[in-house]
């Protein structure tokens, strides 16, 4: 079944269900796609704005950070919580929160704020967001307390009869089941979709070219993105003239002319130009570049016909929280003489098979999975031992496992309906473990022939 052309380049080469696709649209409206946050003590952040008595041991009684449901509608996280900081009068650091949600929906989320009042708190007035009080921590919120996220979805312009739908979903979704759940790719906003260079980016980090690496974020235009950034990337490609650029870059592409400020007084200094952007932004290059990677190691699992919930010799394994959370960080190797004991594991719940996300901290697999990653290196140019070690731990390069498949808990298809134009609606729900992606399911459950136009 072929994927689309923006799935390859991101290393999603295949489907892990055989059925076919409803097709339809994602994100028409902002309320087409709900994500509400669950906490690891099982609370959930509401978008309809209720707030649980008691989440996390919170507290009425005074302490030094206030914990509060965050939603907001059609916002960029980090935006948001730096527009909620800006009207508190206070740094943005003392806003902090568990995990980034979809920028185009409408997202619940916990975020805690430091030594700030109830009160404070309550006067918070933005366009879109909102701000609910719960109580008092003695800890601020990070992704130790996030459990996952509950998503309600709604697929539009689905043109099937509504028993059509309802069978192609309830397969798929049986289908994955049955492999134990969704293939656990890095999903699309790790790269982004409409111009998904990121990656591209952190191997050039990876491999130490920052002239590489500066050129392909400033000046690779892509065919989806605004028309003036493109025509503006497409003239810095052609004639590498900062100056022109300088006064050519649109103003929201920030990030970008603090770079070009950089090279209109340093002309060659693009090291000194990338290290203008934010620490954070510069280890998302170098951790797209390791989740691009992932994605071919676990495409490449899938086409050698290898399972994903069976482990073979000498694939990684990991242990599994009680709350199923994988613990990636208790890890062995699966060999012949334990792989009865480790597969009796994997079938209780106990244990996952895991694939490496490469780093300098992190070895890859043995056995025929071994071989598989190392031909994906090869293949990708990447030489174990010419690792920029320095670029890479600066950046939060080290590595790491992470599980094959996650699983889509508590999947109900809530409603299929028909439009007054004739076409068919699919409202459904289903939770996912943290750093797991929505648009993964999803691309099993629509398979669409272009990630654009369908909303991804």
């Amino acid at each position: 079944m072929v994927v689309p052309e923006i799935d390859n380049i991101l290393g999603m080469e295949v489907y892990a269900t055989t059925t076919k696709g409803v097709g339809g649209k994602i994100k028409q409206a902002v309320d087409d796609f709900v994500v509400e946050e669950i906490l690891v003590d099982g609370s959930k952040a509401s978008v309809n704005g209720s707030v649980p008595s008691r989440v996390l041991s919170s507290t009425l009684q005074m302490q030094r950070f206030l914990l509060c449901n965050l939603i907001k509608r059609n916002w960029d996280t980090f935006i948001a919580v730096k527009n909620v900081a800006k009207s508190l009068g206070i740094d943005q650091t003392r806003v902090q929160f568990a995990g980034i949600k979809d920028a185009k929906a409408a997202t619940a989320q916990h975020i805690s704020i430091a030594n700030v009042s109830v009160e404070d708190a309550q006067k918070v007035n933005l366009k879109d967001i909102e701000v609910h009080p719960i109580g008092y921590l003695r800890e601020q919120m990070s992704l130790f307390y996030l459990l996952g996220n509950n998503f309600t979805i709604t697929i539009k312009d689905l043109n099937l009869s509504e028993p059509e739908v309802v069978e192609r979903i309830t397969q798929t979704i049986h289908e994955l089941n049955v492999l134990g759940g969704v293939p656990n790719f890095f999903g699309h906003q790790r790269f982004g979709t409409t111009r998904p260079i990121t990656h591209l980016v952190g191997k050039a980090l990876v491999q130490g070219d920052f002239e590489e690496a500066t050129m392909l974020f400033l000046a690779k235009p892509s065919v989806h993105e605004h028309p003036a950034s493109r025509q503006a990337r497409q003239e810095l490609e052609t004639t590498k003239d900062f100056k022109l650029a300088k006064e050519s870059f649109p103003k929201q592409l920030r990030f970008e002319r603090q770079m070009l400020n950089h090279l209109f007084d340093n002309p060659n200094d693009f090291t000194g130009a990338f290290q203008c952007l934010p620490l954070k932004l510069q280890a998302l290059f170098v951790q797209a570049h390791q989740s691009y990677l992932f994605n071919r190691f676990l495409s490449e699992r899938i086409k050698h016909d290898l399972p994903l919930n069976k482990a073979v010799a000498g694939d990684f394994v990991v242990g599994v929280e009680r709350s199923g959370l994988p613990m990636t960080n208790v890890a062995k190797v699966a060999s012949n003489e334990n792989l009865v004991e480790i597969n009796a594991q994997i079938q209780a719940g106990r244990m996952r098979v895991a694939l490496p996300i490469f780093g300098i901290k992190q070895k890859l697999s043995q056995g025929i999975m071994g071989q598989i990653e190392n031909q994906v290196l090869v293949q990708e140019g990447i030489k174990t031992d010419g690792m920029q070690v320095n670029v890479l731990s600066r950046t939060g390069g080290r590595g790491g496992l992470r599980a094959v498949v996650t699983s889509v808990r508590d999947f109900k298809l809530q409603s299929v309906s028909t439009n007054q134009e004739g076409m068919s609606e699919a409202k459904m729900s289903f939770m996912l473990l943290r750093g797991s992606y929505a648009t993964v399911v999803l691309r099993e459950i629509i398979k669409p022939s272009d990630l654009i136009s369908s909303g991804f």
